[in-house]
């Protein structure tokens, strides 16, 4: 199978401050193919001035990477079916909670799919099968045990 790399990387300059908790959050995730995405812990979790709102945190990444994955396995599995989707868009959601063991995770990822045809408009229930269909298939969502939902619409 195949290997995916990501380097991860974060400085600091000041020993003293970062003894006390005061330190920046904010790091890079570099991509083989080039690509360097700015990132942070959640202001949720570390507030400002110690995160960075305007970084992906890992919480909004993993949300992104579900949410991608199923939505390139529709694509193909539309394209496959004679469909014509011609734009795709999903306000994904992932849920954060504190579990009975007392772990925070992310318990629940909601999709929620927006396509656009052109030409002929699958009916809703091929829609519904595709969408399943994309879900068993996306290598990311068999790859976690939160559970994952799509509210097409």
């Amino acid at each position: 199978m195949a290997q995916h790399d990501a380097t991860i990387a974060w400085s600091n300059d000041d020993p003293a401050e970062f003894a006390k908790g005061h330190y920046s959050r904010a790091h890079q995730w570099r991509f083989d193919g080039g690509a360097v995405v700015p990132a942070s812990a959640s202001p949720s979790v570390v507030r400002p001035p110690w995160s960075d709102p305007a970084g992906v945190d890992p919480e909004e990444a993993f949300v992104a990477s579900v949410a991608s994955c199923h939505m390139l396995w529709f694509l193909d599995l539309a394209r496959r079916a004679g469909h014509a989707p011609a734009s795709y868009e999903d306000e994904a959601q992932g849920t954060l909670e504190k579990c009975a063991d007392g772990k925070v995770r992310i318990t629940r990822v909601t999709l929620r799919p927006r396509v656009g045809f052109a030409g002929e408009v699958p009916d809703a229930a091929a829609l519904d099968a595709l969408h399943h269909a994309a879900h068993d298939a996306c290598f990311i969502a068999n790859s976690i045990t939160a559970e994952v939902v799509v509210e097409g619409r």
